[in-house]
């Protein structure tokens, strides 16, 4: 009998894409009540995963992105490639898309 071994895939972004996992969605209010999950916002709010190497420019220098892994980081609304690891829904962005990072 053959036994398989869990995978663990990993993903490490190209250029200044940044891998980033959104927070959990509100399910319930400050009062109390619960919410269905269908009608929860979207979280602009998460977490650094993996950063890549940063953007060249046309004379070939490189430029580092300034986001490092852990960062908490302010999202857009809508934007991003969602990527799916293991069960775990991520996104991809540049990092011209994230619009701040939190200290």
């Amino acid at each position: 009998m053959f036994r398989t071994l869990p995978t663990m895939r990993s993903l490490a972004p190209l250029a200044d894409r940044i891998l980033v996992r959104r927070g959990a969605k509100e399910v319930q209010t400050a009062g109390g009540i619960y919410l269905p999950t269908d009608k929860t916002k979207v979280p602009n709010e998460g977490e650094v995963i993996a950063v890549g190497p940063g953007m060249r420019d046309v004379s070939g220098n490189l430029h580092s992105p300034t986001l490092k892994t852990g960062d908490k980081v302010l999202l857009p609304e809508y934007g991003g490639t969602k990527v799916t690891i293991d069960d775990d829904e991520m996104f991809l962005f540049r990092e011209d898309d994230i619009l701040g990072k939190f200290d």
